[in-house]
């Protein structure tokens, strides 16, 4: 399963069972200053797709460090490894949102559409980078 952590939503993606294509699935409303992390639902695809393992995009600042949203990432990971009792990695996420647009403005998706749909595909690209990763 792979995550892309936001402050208001959450973008899952799914790998098949062979580990070679990820798929994004949801994007899951939450509210971090609230608290709300949803991490039932979580728990939920987790178990619906058996996942043996969470990986969570880590947004780096282009120095290689660790900012704010960074943290939280971070801190959102350790919760569902918490919660799901299974390993979190943590994958460089640096410009996978950025090449989600970019994919959407190339298909010529409209600016409502990528809306619905960035935080799930920028899941699958982190997904699919550790997954490419693992060859």
């Amino acid at each position: 399963m792979g995550l892309d952590v936001g402050s208001k939503t959450v973008g899952v993606a799914i790998s098949d069972a062979f580990g070679w294509t990820a798929q994004g699935i949801e994007t899951i409303k939450i509210d971090e200053e609230k608290n709300t992390f949803r991490l039932d639902r979580i728990k939920e695809l987790a178990e619906e797709y058996e996942v043996s393992k969470v990986v969570v995009g880590l947004p780096k600042n282009m120095n290689n460090t660790i900012g704010p949203r960074g943290e939280a990432s971070q801190a959102y990971g350790e919760l569902v490894r918490t919660e799901l009792g299974v390993p979190v990695v943590f994958w460089d996420e640096r410009l996978s949102t950025m090449a989600a647009e970019r994919v959407l403005l190339e298909a010529d998706v409209s600016r409502k559409k990528r809306k619905k749909v960035i935080d799930k595909m920028a899941a699958s690209m982190i997904l699919q980078g550790f997954l490419d990763s693992q060859k």
